[in-house]
């Protein structure tokens, strides 16, 4: 008779969910305000977007090796480990004298980003039964976007009480602390849950064969991605420009403010009731993708956000510029979230059923490739000619982003209804 205990979402919220939304909240507060702590440090608005951007260029970084770490340390740990080293980036960054130290620190966050993102992947791989996969991943999306969401909240209390921006980085550090002792304290979910393979001894955890993928992960990634070039140059260019859209909103939001003269607590009130929008609409995303197809959510959030950054490009010198600021963001907010899921979705979509992990590696390492060049290219843009321009240019990178998805979802990842869904 078995003696393993029947899966229960309760626990998952706990031992993963719990841990990435203390996570979330502390990025969501940091993060759009580190153009504005930039700028108080002397950095130009060009620089102070390619210190924001460092947050993407760590990712993309940290996609290399954060495999291995996960398959040597395990999930928990690797997660544990992720928390202790953004403690250590943001200390770097409260006692930073100068834009180059602060840049450096952000780069370390998004190191400590991208293993605690591979960790809680490959956590929820390791135990969740496959029946109960597809909503577990899609619920965690969406506490990492409820994560953005609350967090400006917080940084703009905290700004109002104490009058200093940087005292929002100390709202990370105890989040971070907060899912380092949630993980510490929890009954580990892969040896509570532990599942028996087919034809597996009872009581064999999964976790083993997570382990192997993560670490399959990184060990073939870029052979990986020359197996699958044709795939990753069409519709991987496609998931690029997605992620190079939705960075560039990351990052002009805050710059915007600052260039029109916008103070921090009303920034991040500004950005807190956008991630609210973004949040609001991950479940309808998810079901607009399971009854009609991927393209219904896809092609409409790219053409809205392209839209959004051209009519953004026009509104800087305008006399009523703060209000045109905040309509165009609650609108960027809403393509950005009709469109919540889709990357995700499409890599499995599109990755092989038996050993997924390289296949997905390589995907995500395309997607946060274009989510590292395009904040590069918006500081480069802003340094040479304007955040205008630069605004106007991405405007103008999403609708061709939107045709490259219109060309090759269909080919790609084309619908192929399996139960009929219920009306109701």
């Amino acid at each position: 008779m078995s003696t393993e205990r029947p899966f229960s979402l309760r626990g998952v919220a706990l031992a993963a969910f719990l841990p990435t939304m203390l996570f979330s909240i502390g990025e969501g507060a940091m993060i759009p305000l580190i153009p504005l702590v930039a700028d108080s440090l002397g950095a130009s608005l060009a620089f102070a977007g390619f210190i924001a951007a460092m947050v993407m260029v760590g990712e993309l970084a940290g996609d290399i090796p954060s495999g291995a770490v996960v398959s040597r340390f395990g999930e928990r740990n690797s997660m544990i480990g992720a928390s202790l080293l953004a403690i250590m980036a943001v200390l770097v960054c409260i006692i930073a004298p100068n834009p180059l130290v602060l840049a450096a620190g952000i780069f370390l966050i998004g190191l400590a980003t991208a293993v605690f993102a591979l960790a809680r992947h490959a956590f929820m791989t390791s135990y969740v039964p496959v029946a109960y996969r597809a909503r577990a991943l899609s619920t965690l999306g969406g506490v990492f976007r409820a994560g953005w969401f609350v967090g400006p909240f917080i940084a703009a209390g905290v700004i109002q009480l104490t009058g200093s921006t940087t005292a929002v980085f100390w709202v990370f550090i105890v989040c971070c602390l907060a899912a380092a002792v949630v993980l510490l304290l929890l009954p580990d979910p892969s040896s509570t849950f532990a599942s028996a393979a087919p034809g597996a001894p009872a009581g064999t955890a999964v976790r083993t064969a997570g382990e192997d993928e993560a670490a399959a992960e990184t060990t073939g990634l870029f052979a990986t991605i020359w197996r699958y070039r044709g795939v990753l140059l069409r519709l991987g260019t496609g998931a690029g420009l997605v992620g190079a859209m939705r960075a560039t909103r990351t990052v002009m939001l805050p710059l915007w403010a600052v260039s029109i003269g916008i103070n921090e607590p009303d920034t991040a009130l500004i950005i807190g009731i956008a991630g609210g929008i973004d949040f609001a609409l991950f479940y309808a995303s998810g079901q607009i993708m399971d009854r009609f197809g991927r393209m219904w959510t896809a092609i409409p959030s790219m053409i809205g956000l392209g839209i959004g950054m051209l009519a953004l490009s026009f509104t800087h010198d305008l006399p009523d510029n703060v209000q045109w600021f905040i309509a165009v963001a609650m609108f960027l907010s809403l393509a950005n979230g009709i469109g919540s899921g889709l990357l995700m979705t499409l890599g499995a979509d599109l990755a092989p059923p038996t050993g997924p992990a390289p296949f997905l590696g390589a995907w995500r390492f395309t997607a946060d490739f274009g989510s590292a060049a395009a904040p590069l290219a918006v500081a480069g843009m802003t340094a040479v000619l304007s955040l205008s321009v630069a605004s106007g240019v991405m405007g103008v990178v999403g609708l061709l982003g939107a045709g490259v998805l219109w060309r090759y979802i269909p080919r790609y990842a084309p619908r192929h209804p399996r139960v009929p869904l219920r009306d109701t």
